[in-house]
């Protein structure tokens, strides 16, 4: 799987955004774009489509400083992250009938979320119920949809408020532990321009590769505000996996999967 936010541990509500895109009735442009390769497919690629393979999931999956991770949270995770994993691999005619490798990512992603959340608890983090609002505001708008149609989505997909309240509660306070351990990043100019330079010959690739043209890269200005979120997040990622890696050395980690 292709992680635009590297890892998964960043992702507490990405199953939140994924089941959305997946199913959502009330949102049209989201539902069409994610929807389009299945409609298009036969009705044999239909039915062999894959599925999560659970089998031999242990009831622990991981204990992590004394807190157990279990099957049943794992699947839940699993199944979000796999529905994410399959959409991409129809798009791009890839194959995801091997999961080990999925799974391991899964897991590896819980282990680390629970190890920023245990950091955030000792260092004393606490979302506020304000902080969670803010954050399914922020979720429902990437949907494009307001918090209580969001909501409502989630729930048709057997996600209870309960549910979605926990996950907000952790990705607020792992964001808030992130900042707090390893302040802000900015993207230089230069750092910029390479990206902008890297993406255009990406491009460059992919249109020698489909035998045409291609569409022609926007100019660096224009798309130099996406550059710059894009530079911050690899920036923040690389050093979440670096201090995720340290708690990790630090503590008491044991995974069964």
């Amino acid at each position: 799987m292709n992680k635009k936010k590297m890892l998964a541990a960043l992702a507490l509500v990405g199953s939140l955004s994924v089941v959305t895109a997946c199913g959502s009735g009330g949102n049209d442009e989201a539902a069409g774009s994610s929807q389009a390769p299945s409609s298009q497919a036969s009705g044999s690629e239909q039915a062999a489509a894959p599925s999560p393979d659970l089998k031999g999931v242990p009831d622990v999956v991981a204990t992590v400083n004394g807190q157990d991770i279990t099957k049943d949270e794992f699947t839940s995770v699993y199944k979000s992250q796999f529905q994410q994993a399959a959409m991409q691999a129809q798009m791009s005619g890839q194959d995801v009938s091997d999961q080990t490798e999925l799974k391991k990512q899964a897991v590896e992603g819980m282990v680390g979320s629970e190890l920023l959340v245990q950091r955030a608890e000792k260092t004393g983090l606490t979302a506020t119920k304000a902080d969670m609002d803010k954050a399914l505001a922020a979720a429902a708008k990437t949907n494009k949809m307001d918090s209580k149609e969001f909501l409502a989505a989630l729930k048709k997909q057997g996600m209870e408020r309960k549910t979605v309240d926990e996950q907000l509660k952790k990705q607020v306070e792992v964001e808030g532990v992130i900042k707090k351990e390893l302040g802000t990043f900015t993207a230089s100019e230069k750092e910029l321009k390479a990206a902008y330079k890297q993406a255009k010959e990406a491009q460059a690739q992919q249109g020698g590769a489909s035998g045409g043209s291609g569409t022609t890269m926007p100019k660096y200005e224009d798309v130099k505000p996406q550059l710059k979120k894009q530079v911050e997040q690899q920036k923040e990622n690389q050093a979440t996996a670096t201090l995720v890696e340290k708690l990790k050395k630090e503590g008491d980690v044991k995974v069964n999967l």
